[in-house]
C-alpha cells in the first residue's frame, strides 16, 4: 500500500527531513542542532549513549560542544552547575542511581535560577540492582525545583529537548528543565521521527545564544555572589520567587509549544487527552505506556464502554487544574505509577491526582492507584485492559474495594524458594600451608615463600565456573591467579561493575565465598563498615559460634572505572588504614556501561566516548596512575601486577594478605584484558597484557612501607619491546601508529617514558 506522506507527517512552516533513529540518538541530536557550549556526563545505562552520540559527532567536526568526562556522576553535575554560571548553554544526561548521586546538586542549580537542560533516561533505583526501566528515578526529581517535561517516543524526545532550552531560557522561568523519557523503551527503540533540516531554523527558535542579563561569573565589570549564605527571612523569599517561576513555567511552556505547533505541525499541550470529551472511566499513565493505552481506549469504545486516557507532558509544575477539569465528569480512573512512594499508599502521581480533584471540589470521582512496570516489566494491551477493568469494577459497584495495590507481581512459591547449589569450601582446602611469609626485621620487608604454581592448581577457585562473561575476559583468570596466593577464608566487596553483574544473576550466584555489593562509588566504605564490625564483634566475642578457624580477609574488587567514582571514598579508607584489600582489576575503560572513557584509558585510544575521526583521534588526555595515587596516602603496601607474569602475582598477593590482615590497607591494581572492547583476539589477552609490561606501559613494581622495587625490568632482561608493538595488538589503538596520528602517539609515548624513568629513580633510592 503506498504512503501519502502529508498524511503521515507533520506539515509546518519550517523545513523539515525525516530520520529512523532512536530516543538517545534523538537527544544528541537536538543537543547538536542547538550546539550547546559544555555537556557534563558521566557514563551510566541506559543514557549513556546520549554522551556517545555526541562524541562521535564531535569527532566528525559535527558540533562545537565540550564535552568534559567527570569523575562520577556527582562531579558531572558540578561540571553543568559551574558552567552555567559562566553564561552559557549546558547539557547533561543522565539514570537512575546516577542522577540520586548527583541530587544534591539539582536543588542547588534550580534554587540559584541558572538555566540548564538535562535529559533523565528513566531507570529503576537500586538496590537489588536493575538496570531496565521505571520511573523510581523520576520520583525523586519531584522536589528539586526544576520543570520535567515528558516524552512518549523518540520523535517527543527531540521535540521536548529544544522546547525545553526555551523553556528554561524564558525571563518568567530562567530554571533549570528535566526531560524524562523510558530507559530502553524511548531511549532505544528506533522510530521515524522529523527533525528542523537546517541549524539556523533551530537557533531562530531558541535563540542562539542565551539571552542577556543573566547573572555571569565571566562579566568582569559587573562581579556576583553566587549562593549566598541567608538567612531565614531571606532564604524563603528566595524560595518564594522560585516557586513563583515553577508555577509560570505552565503558561510558559503552553505559550511554547504552541509556537513550536506552527513551526513543526506537532503539538504538546500540557495533557494529551484522548477521547475524554465524555469518558466515565480514565487511566492515567505517563510516557511510553501512554501510546498503548490509546488503542485499548479504542477497543472498549467498540465495546460501548466510554473509556479514555490520560498522559501529562508536563509533571512539573504539576497541572492540577487540568486535571481535575479532565476527570471531572470521570466517574473512576485507574491511575498506573511506575514507582512506588514506599508507605504513602500509592505513587506520587496518584496522590497528586487526589490532591487535585480535592482541591477542585471533585469528591464523586473514584480513584485507583496501581504500581505497575517496575524494574522493565513490559506492558502490553492486554495489562492496559486490566487497568481498564480496575475503574470500570469499581464504577459497576459504586465503590473502590482496593484502592491501592500492586499489578504484574506475582506471588512466591516456596517450592521454588533459591536453593544452595554451590558448597561452602573446606578451610582446610583454602589454608594450604604452602606459601609462607614472615617478616624480616632488618630489612622492614616480607619474605614470601611460594611454591610452583602447578602445586596450588588444587586450591578451590572462589568463584565457580558459569558466569556470564565474555569470551576472552581476563578479569576472571586475574582474580583466580590473585586468589591463589590468598590463604584461609574471605570477605568479597565487588563494586557495580562486569565482574559483578555476570557472577550474580538471580537467584544464582557464582561466588563461593560471602559476597556483597554496592554501588561504584561508595564500595570502599561499605567494606570498611564490614572490616571493622568485625574486628569490633570479635572484640565482644559475638563470633564465637560461627566456627572461625582464623580471621578473614577482606577484599574490595574495583574495575570497569571504579576508581574514578569511587576514588574518594577509596583514598579516605587509606587514610583510615583499614585492615583490607583493594584490588582493581583495569581494563581501561567503562566496560560494563559499552566501553566509554575513564580515567585509566591512556591517551588516544579508542572508546565510545573518544572517538577516532577528522577532527579527533581517540582520548585527548592521559591515564591516571591509580597505585601511584594510593602509595601517596602511606598505606603499608601498593603493587601492581598481571596475570602474564603468575609468579610475580601470587607473591604479590601474598604480601597483600599478610600486610591487610597485621598493618592496614593494600592496594593493588593488575591489568586485564577485554577483547570485546580492545577490539582483539579473544586467546590474546595474556600476550597483550605481557606486551604492555614489556613496553613499560604497565611496569611491575611494589611499594613497600614507602620504598618502590620494581619486580620486573624488562630493560635488564633485554625484553623491552616498542610502545607501538603493544598498540598494535589491539584494534582500539591501530590508528595511533598512522601518521594523521603522529602528534598524539609521540605525547603519549613521552609520558610512558617519563613515568617509567621517575620510576626507575624511585628504585633506586628509597627517599623517592
Amino acid at each position: 500500500m503506498a504512503i501519502e506522506i502529508k498524511k503521515e507527517v507533520s506539515q509546518g512552516t519550517v523545513e523539515q527531513r525525516i530520520v529512523y533513529e532512536s530516543g538517545n540518538e534523538m537527544a544528541a541530536y537536538a543537543a547538536h542542532q542547538i550546539n550547546y557550549h559544555i555537556m557534563g556526563y558521566f557514563p551510566i545505562s541506559p543514557s549513556t549513549e546520549v554522551a556517545q552520540f555526541l562524541d562521535l559527532m564531535k569527532a566528525n567536526g559535527q558540533h562545537d560542544i565540550k564535552l568534559i568526562p567527570a569523575d562520577g556522576e556527582h562531579g558531572s553535575a558540578g561540571v553543568c552547575y559551574g558552567a552555567s554560571t559562566a553564561g552559557g548553554r549546558v547539557f547533561n544526561a543522565t539514570s537512575a542511581n546516577g542522577y540520586l548521586y548527583m541530587l544534591e546538586q539539582m536543588p542547588v542549580q534550580s534554587g540559584t535560577r541558572f538555566p540548564m537542560v538535562m535529559n533523565l533516561v528513566c531507570r529503576s533505583v537500586s538496590g537489588p540492582l536493575d538496570i531496565h526501566g521505571d520511573h523510581s528515578d523520576l520520583y525523586y526529581a519531584l522536589n528539586t525545583g526544576w520543570p520535567i517535561l515528558m516524552c512518549r517516543d523518540p520523535q517527543a524526545v527531540y521535540d521536548m529537548n529544544i522546547i525545553a532550552l526555551k523553556l528554561a531560557e524564558d525571563p518568567e522561568v530562567r530554571l533549570p528543565v528535566l526531560v524524562a523519557s523510558d530507559g530502553y523503551f524511548t531511549s532505544h527503540q528506533k522510530r521515524r521521527v522529523q527533525t528542523f533540516a537546517k541549524r539556523e531554523d533551530v537557533h531562530a527558535f531558541v535563540g542562539e545564544r542565551p539571552p542577556t542579563g543573566f547573572a555571569d561569573t565571566l562579566d568582569r565589570d559587573h562581579p556576583i555572589t553566587v549562593g549566598p549564605y541567608m538567612n531565614e527571612p531571606d532564604y524563603i523569599n528566595n524560595c518564594y520567587q522560585q516557586s513563583m517561576a515553577m508555577y509560570n513555567a505552565e503558561h510558559v511552556y503552553d505559550r511554547i509549544r504552541q509556537e513550536y505547533e506552527v513551526l513543526t505541525g506537532r503539538d504538546y499541550p500540557i495533557l494529551d487527552l484522548y477521547r475524554m470529551e465524555d469518558a466515565e472511566v480514565a487511566v492515567f499513565l505517563m510516557n511510553s505506556a501512554s501510546e498503548i493505552i490509546k488503542d485499548v481506549v479504542d477497543q472498549l469504545r467498540e465495546q460501548g464502554i466510554k473509556a479514555g486516557s490520560i498522559a501529562p507532558n508536563m509533571i512539573r509544575p504539576f497541572p492540577q487544574k487540568a486535571i481535575a477539569e479532565a476527570l471531572k465528569n470521570v466517574k473512576a480512573v485507574t491511575v498506573g505509577d511506575r514507582a512506588d512512594s514506599y508507605g504513602g499508599h500509592g505513587g506520587n502521581m496518584v496522590n497528586e491526582i487526589k490532591a487535585a480533584l480535592f482541591t477542585h471540589g471533585n469528591r464523586d470521582t473514584m480513584v485507583i492507584s496501581r504500581i505497575y512496570g517496575l524494574g522493565g516489566k513490559d506492558f502490553y494491551a492486554e495489562d492496559g485492559h486490566n487497568m481498564f477493568r480496575f475503574a470500570i469494577e469499581a464504577l459497576e459497584k459504586g465503590t473502590v474495594e482496593v484502592p491501592f495495590d500492586y499489578y504484574g507481581h506475582t506471588p512466591g512459591d516456596p517450592a521454588k524458594a533459591p536453593k544452595r547449589v554451590l558448597n561452602p569450601m573446606k578451610y582446610e582446602d583454602l589454608k594450604t600451608g604452602l606459601i609462607t611469609v614472615t617478616p624480616d626485621d632488618a630489612t622492614g620487608k616480607l619474605n614470601v615463600r611460594i611454591p610452583p604454581l602447578r602445586s596450588l592448581t588444587k586450591k578451590p577457585k572462589r568463584i565457580a565456573p558459569g558466569h556470564g562473561a565474555c569470551p576472552g575476559c581476563g578479569i576472571f583468570s586475574g582474580l583466580e591467579l590473585f586468589f591463589k596466593g590468598i590463604e584461609g577464608d574471605i570477605v568479597a566487596l565487588f563494586h557495580t561493575g562486569c565482574a559483578m553483574v555476570v557472577t550474580t544473576g538471580y537467584p544464582y550466584s557464582a561466588h563461593k565465598a560471602t559476597y556483597i555489593h554496592n554501588l561504584f562509588q561508595n564500595g570502599a566504605a561499605t567494606l570498611s563498615g564490614v572490616v571493622e564490625m568485625f574486628w569490633e564483634r570479635k572484640r565482644r566475642g559475638e563470633l564465637d559460634e560461627f566456627n572461625l578457624k582464623d580471621d578473614f580477609t577482606f577484599v574490595m574488587i574495583t574495575g570497569d572505572g571504579g576508581m574514578d567514582i569511587g576514588m574518594g571514598p577509596a583514598i579516605g579508607a587509606a587514610l583510615r588504614n583499614h585492615k583490607m584489600i583493594i584490588l582493581e582489576y583495569d581494563n581501561e575503560g567503562y566496560m560494563n556501561t559499552g566501553a566509554q572513557l575513564s580515567y585509566s584509558t591512556p591517551m588516544g585510544h579508542r572508546t565510545s566516548t573518544s572517538n577516532v575521526g577528522s577532527k579527533q583521534g581517540g582520548k585527548v588526555f592521559h591515564h591516571k596512575d591509580t597505585a601511584q595515587i594510593m602509595a601517596a596516602t602511606h598505606i603499608p603496601y601498593v603493587f601492581t601486577g598481571s596475570e602474564a607474569f603468575p609468579q610475580d602475582l601470587v607473591r604479590k598477593a601474598a604480601k597483600a594478605q599478610w600486610y591487610a590482615q597485621n598493618e592496614g590497607l593494600v592496594y593493588g591494581k593488575i591489568l586485564i584484558a577485554c577483547p570485546l572492547n580492545w577490539l582483539s583476539e579473544d586467546e590474546q589477552g595474556s600476550n597483550i597484557v605481557g606486551a604492555a609490561v614489556d613496553s613499560c606501559f604497565f611496569p611491575l613494581y611494589e611499594v613497600e612501607h614507602g620504598v618502590t622495587n620494581i619486580t620486573y625490568n624488562p630493560e635488564d632482561k633485554s625484553k623491552k619491546v616498542p610502545l607501538s608493538d603493544w598498540l598494535k595488538t589491539m584494534g582500539k589503538t591501530k590508528h595511533m601508529t598512522k601518521p594523521e596520528y603522529e602528534e598524539s602517539y609521540k605525547m603519549f609515548e613521552h609520558e610512558v617514558e617519563r613515568r617509567w624513568n621517575m620510576l626507575k629513580a624511585k628504585h633506586e633510592s628509597p627517599y623517592l
